[in-house]
């Protein structure tokens, strides 16, 4: 096999295990991860708690929701939110964007990328 190919298949293998997979998570379940936001969050348009409303959030830009205040550090890292870059944040949000006002430690452990993937095909419903 020509030293090309190989390099290639090699960069596809590496990309597909190091990339996250949300197609395998599970909304159900992600109902119950969504609890430990849902004292912050709602998923009402417009309802905005301590944090704002999570319903679109993905696509939406960092700071826009309309009716919150968000810290200057969220307004300024202009994320538009995709499901990998959701995902990042919720493993440790003030590491993802330093000044955030979420002060949620994050989601880690052994299941916590299953969590995340639970969560993110719960918010994509």
């Amino acid at each position: 096999m020509n030293k090309l190919i190989k390099i290639a298949l090699l960069g596809t293998f590496v990309a597909s295990v190091s990339i996250p997979s949300f197609a395998d998570g599970d909304a159900v379940k992600g109902e119950r991860v969504f609890k430990k936001c849902a004292a912050c969050h709602s998923l009402v348009e417009g309802k905005n708690g301590l944090g704002p409303s999570l319903a679109g959030v993905l696509g939406r830009t960092s700071g826009t929701m309309e009716g919150y205040k968000f810290s200057p550090a969220m307004t300024d890292a202009a994320v538009v939110w995709s499901e990998e870059n959701l995902a990042e944040y919720l493993q440790k949000p003030s590491t993802f964007i330093k000044g955030t006002k979420m002060t949620f430690p994050g989601i880690k452990g052994a299941k916590g990328h299953e969590q995340i993937e639970d969560l993110i095909a719960f918010l994509k419903k």
